[in-house]
């Protein structure tokens, strides 16, 4: 079984400059993300893969022991470039460099790096064993309700709940979840789909029993770095 793990890290983030390498609790962010894709690898004999078009990036990374030849066209390193055409790009790289076809993908973020080893042991086995499941990804259990307690506007300019339904508690409504970007099981066949879709007809989720969430604001990295410090994560990364 061939595994590849894809590591996506672009340069020009405009929310928090320079995030993926930010410094968080004594290490470059983007290390906390090296660190369980090599544990992962190890355990399955996979190879890890580095998408960037930041030459600091790529050397942050090589001091943690990630290295690539891959170098991130410029159509994938804008605004609006999207995550799967990203990681299809170097998928295909490193299948024709490796001379191999890959399995399964493992695409880790950079942003959302609070997941361990068990979370992608489980999830990954959770895919295997259903054999019509494209991909799976992790989320968290949401802390607000579309069918209870979010609104948005109608046509008529008036407000309404997103979801309707005959439910008079938020318990009682069904369960939603936040997706938390941590990481993403593929198989390599959904690679070979046109249209492709993250979340399709034949998705899978992997519940997380912890805390996780991306950083996208500033104020983010103050947070994670405060649960990291003061050991309030609730599990190891």
């Amino acid at each position: 079984m061939e595994i590849l793990i894809t590591l996506c890290a672009r340069g020009g983030s405009k929310g928090i400059p320079g995030k993926n390498i930010r410094m968080i609790n004594g290490k470059p962010l983007i290390a906390l993300t090296i660190n369980i894709a090599k544990t992962f690898a190890l355990k399955h004999n996979a190879d890890i893969a580095l998408s960037t078009d930041s030459q600091e990036i790529k050397n942050t990374a090589g001091l943690f022991g990630v290295t690539s030849n891959y170098y991130r066209p410029l159509a994938l390193s804008g605004d609006q470039a999207g995550k799967l055409d990203t990681i299809t790009d170097l998928l295909r790289f490193e299948e024709l460099q490796r001379n191999k076809k890959y399995d399964y993908v493992l695409d880790l973020d950079i942003t959302s790096p609070l997941r361990n080893i068990q979370d992608l042991e489980e999830a990954f086995l959770k895919l295997q064993l259903d054999e019509n499941a494209w991909n799976i990804f992790s989320v968290n259990v949401a802390n607000r309700n579309p069918y209870f307690n979010m609104v948005e506007q109608q046509p008529d300019g008036y407000y309404g709940l997103i979801k309707t339904g005959s439910f008079l508690t938020r318990q009682s409504a069904p369960h939603v979840y936040d997706l938390n970007a941590s990481f993403y099981f593929f198989r390599r066949s959904f690679f070979d789909l046109e249209p492709r879709s993250t979340i399709n007809s034949r998705s899978l989720i992997y519940v997380m029993p912890h805390i996780c969430f991306d950083l996208d604001h500033p104020i983010d990295f103050d947070f994670m770095e405060y649960l990291m410090t003061t050991n309030k994560l609730g599990f190891e990364l």
